[in-house]
């Protein structure tokens, strides 16, 4: 079962639109799934359409922080230092 707190949203893309995998546990846990219904589906779910277009933001950044050798092939060897590492890389892209 997911442990989420009772206002979470999920964001995630056309892919995990499976109701027993995915849908199913985030509406068990009184939580609000933001994904798109696949092409195919006899009934559409609906889903906050400006929340999923804000969802692209997040996309941009992770493209943008891989373009940072040391993030895309994670080096590090301890988790703190690679959580250093994206720290640094975010301020670095954020001035930008």
């Amino acid at each position: 079962m997911l442990d989420v707190s009772i206002s979470q949203t999920w964001l995630a893309d056309k892919a995990y639109d499976a109701d027993a995998r995915v849908i199913e546990p985030i509406k068990a846990v009184q939580g609000n799934a933001v994904i798109p219904s696949k092409c195919h589906r006899l009934q559409p779910r609906d889903f906050d359409k400006e929340l999923y277009k804000a969802r692209h933001l997040i996309e941009n950044f992770f493209a943008k922080i891989k373009q940072y050798r040391a993030i895309a092939t994670r080096y590090d060897k301890l988790a703190s230092h690679f959580l250093s590492a994206i720290h640094l890389v975010s301020c670095v892209v954020w001035l930008n």
